[in-house]
């Protein structure tokens, strides 16, 4: 069995796809994933499965939501190890340590070519910073995410992928769920 990370998005914002913790969780255990968890209601769910593959469970969660709570909701997967990885390849040691609220990580379906990292960073018009990891982007917003032009719909167009963010705070809870916090 390995652990897995499944990170739902635009879920419960504004009060738009709302969707209980509860009913994802019966979802997963339905699914024979066993050890399910979620943490907060923005959709981070932990579960064990002797699944094979980030991409597998992204879309049997994605097709399973749709069909079974009538959802149609983006997931993007990572291992536990994946997860390990993104903490320890974080391009911004101190604003993790210093400002967590304001450094986000924004797990992406696929990686982005570095001609469109180029872009999105010619599109920023903030004070606003990114790096590219692999299929993570992280993103530091010193004013705060709220009203930023750094949007996730930018940063989606300009990658060509989709995907969704947690603050490092958030990204801290779900190691220490999965044990390498």
């Amino acid at each position: 069995m390995s652990t897995y990370v499944a990170l739902l998005r635009g879920i419960n914002v504004g009060g738009h796809k709302m969707v209980a913790m509860s009913d994802l969780r019966d979802l997963c255990e339905a699914l024979g994933f066993s050890e399910v968890k979620s943490l907060l209601q923005s959709g981070n769910l932990i579960f064990e499965s002797d699944r094979r593959g980030g991409a597998a469970l992204e879309r049997l969660l994605e097709a399973e939501t749709a069909k079974r709570l009538d959802v149609s909701v983006d997931y993007v997967v990572r291992s536990a190890a994946e997860w390990q990885t993104v903490l320890a390849r974080n391009p911004f040691p101190d604003e993790a340590e210093h400002d967590p609220g304001h450094l986000l990580v924004m797990f992406l379906k696929a990686a982005p070519l570095a001609t469109q990292v180029k872009a999105l960073e010619a599109a920023i018009q903030g004070p606003e910073i990114v790096r590219s990891e692999g299929k993570q982007l992280y993103a530091v917003y010193p004013e705060g995410i709220g009203r930023s032009k750094l949007t996730n719909a930018l940063i989606e167009k300009k990658l060509d992928t989709r995907g969704t963010g947690r603050n490092w705070n958030t990204v801290l809870k779900v190691a220490n769920l999965i044990g390498h916090g």
